[in-house]
């Protein structure tokens, strides 16, 4: 799948800033790729890029209007589809990492046929994928788990790419997750993988490697969570990790989307060696991830110091203060890498 950029974000209506985390994504890690965001009236989102109409976004060089949403079940809204229709007329692309096609909307579909566009529904793959095996392969791998979902399991990933790079090592981001896919052209939506073949996806994403390269692969919800601990199991087998880092928002109660109490970190690093050692019983975990934005600089710095104090690993957040010393740590655990 190759999706033409520039982009133009469409946000629509969103409620708050989780809910536009494609858009932010990528304009986070590839702003050079975006011309503006459209949005409507009542958005509660930003990604601090110039508001633009479609018309002024196809003049400012648009190619593609990226749907930078999400939402629970990842349905299309039917007061969006007038505006996909109107970006398709006006000779723009469309790409969408929601569940719903935009081939199944008879409306889009016309659009995209009448003038020639093209339509990429990046979480459904053409790739066809066989069960995991769990067979041990080369090379060295990295998964990022949560507490809860939307807690940086990409960011992290993403930061520890360009962390382990800057010292020398071989790695690279493996996406499984639409935003993912926008960030690096490669990957899979693996909650929309058929429940069998997950872990067998995450082997193809991942396969046999040299010995001292990293697959570093985005993690999805959490195995506490009731909606999606099925997609992070399938995940944590399939990836096979060497090594895993917890990623937590300490401001949090109850997980996202419902009511279950949030669990501990140190509850996440126990069932994520239990549940690992399936695949790969030399599982560890060399960091925590600490999304810190909610808190002054003193509380962010208190908090990263008693965590790492209590589990006695690196604990840091990859925006506030970067993945530094969890690079130490990977470089001191896996040194032939």
């Amino acid at each position: 799948m190759e999706i033409t950029t520039p982009y133009l974000l469409f946000l629509g209506d969103v409620p708050d800033p989780l809910a536009a985390k494609t858009a932010l994504g990528i304009v986070d890690w590839r702003p050079e790729w975006c011309v503006g965001q459209l949005r409507f009236v009542g958005c509660q989102a930003d990604a601090g890029i110039p508001d633009m109409t479609i018309a002024e976004a196809r003049a400012a060089g648009a190619r593609t209007m990226i749907v930078g949403a999400v939402n629970a079940g990842g349905v299309l809204p039917d007061h969006w589809v007038s505006t996909i229709v109107e970006a398709l007329d006006a000779g723009l692309d469309v790409a969408s990492g929601l569940h719903t096609r935009l081939h199944d909307n008879p409306s889009i579909r016309a659009a995209a046929a009448r003038w020639g566009r093209r339509l990429h529904d990046v979480r459904h793959a053409s790739q066809r994928f066989d069960t995991g095996k769990g067979t041990r392969r080369s090379g060295l791998r990295l998964l990022t788990v949560g507490t809860d979902c939307s807690v940086g399991k990409k960011y992290t990933a993403l930061a520890l790419e360009r962390g382990m790079r800057a010292a020398g090592l071989d790695a690279d981001f493996r996406a499984t997750g639409q935003t993912g896919v926008f960030i690096s052209g490669r990957g899979v939506a693996i909650d929309a993988v058929v429940a069998d073949f997950i872990s067998g996806a995450v082997e193809w994403l991942s396969p046999d490697a040299p010995r001292d390269h990293w697959d570093l692969i985005e993690g999805q919800g959490s195995l506490y969570h009731p909606s999606f601990a099925g997609v992070s199991l399938g995940l944590l087998h399939g990836a096979q990790p060497d090594a895993f880092v917890v990623c937590h928002e300490p401001t949090r109660t109850t997980m996202r989307g419902v009511s279950h109490p949030l669990p501990t970190i140190q509850q996440v690093i126990d069932l994520t060696r239990v549940c690992g050692y399936l695949t790969n019983p030399a599982i560890r975990c060399v960091g925590i991830a600490i999304n810190t934005q909610a808190l002054d600089e003193e509380t962010a710095r208190a908090t990263l110091d008693e965590a790492a104090a209590a589990h006695d690993i690196p604990a840091v957040d990859p925006i506030r203060t970067g993945v530094g010393p969890i690079v130490d740590r990977i470089l001191q655990d896996f040194p032939y890498s």
